[in-house]
């Protein structure tokens, strides 16, 4: 006894099509990627002691540490000193995360990078 199936018609995925795709997806990530530049994130710690603002890009906008806990006159400097060691400390972690991450992808990490807009994944 012979049976006959009759396959469903799947749409082929078209290379034009798939180009299409990954353009939308850039352009989107564009996006989200503009609005991450803008958005902050206030994070508190040791009581309201030290406060952080660091926006969607992983860059510290300030630190500001409470006068209580140092002497009034190095506060400013202080508080600008770790703002710089804390944004070295991120663009050092996202260098070596990039650089692994291109062991993994073959040589198509920096491409993959600047898809993702270099946030450090």
């Amino acid at each position: 006894m012979r049976r006959s199936f009759k396959a469903k018609k799947q749409k082929k995925a078209s290379p034009n099509n798939m180009m299409a795709q990954v353009q939308e997806m850039q352009e989107e990530m564009g996006r989200v990627q503009a609005q991450l530049e803008e958005e902050t994130v206030t994070v508190t710690s040791g009581g309201g002691a030290v406060t952080v603002v660091i926006t969607g890009h992983q860059r510290v906008r300030s630190i500001e540490v409470n006068e209580e806990l140092i002497n009034p006159e190095d506060q400013e400097m202080l508080q600008d000193m770790l703002v710089a060691a804390v944004n070295a400390a991120i663009e050092q972690s996202q260098a070596m995360a990039a650089e692994r991450m291109e062991g993994v992808t073959g040589g198509l990490g920096g491409g993959l990078q600047d898809m993702l807009g270099g946030l450090g994944l």
